[in-house]
């Protein structure tokens, strides 16, 4: 591997794959009270079984700002994202962070093929990244005091 040791299929590993989804035809009032009960950013939106994007945060509160704080019947399919940034398992932790920086991504579908495996989001993979470069440093602290000529110091 190039970059770092961690791959995408760590950090759901460790998460776990827990999916909440929504259907484009949904209201969004719905799906944000199902991000609120769930408390998470975002929902899969999945239509007959195939996911066609996501919904975050984000959209909603575009949503709001441009209807003066009103939903009302307000569905998914009007404001979700079509074409989310997406990982696959065997992905390196730190290209995909870059990916995620550079479109400005907070959460990212986890796919196989056609199969949706999970979500990991922007704090999961800061997570990752920070516990690796700590393993790193605690090896590299360990190196270094291990050093010839070092326990005379």
């Amino acid at each position: 591997m190039k970059e770092g040791d961690t791959l995408v299929s760590e950090i759901l590993r460790i998460k776990g794959n827990a999916l909440f989804t929504t259907s484009p035809h949904g209201t969004v009032l719905e799906a944000v009270k199902v991000m609120a009960k769930h408390d998470i950013g975002s929902l899969v939106v999945m239509d007959h079984g195939q996911m066609v994007g996501m919904l975050t945060f984000a959209e909603v509160l575009q949503a709001l700002v441009q209807r003066q704080g009103q939903l009302g019947g307000l569905e998914v399919n009007e404001i979700y994202v079509h074409d989310p940034l997406t990982a696959t398992t065997g992905l390196d932790v730190m290209e995909l962070r870059r990916g995620m920086l550079e479109r400005h991504t907070r959460y990212v579908p986890v796919v196989d093929g056609s199969t949706l495996l999970g979500v990991v989001s922007f704090h999961d993979v800061a997570k990752a990244v920070y516990e690796e470069q700590s393993f790193e440093n605690r090896m590299l602290k360990s190196y270094i005091k291990s050093w010839p000529g070092e326990e005379a110091r």
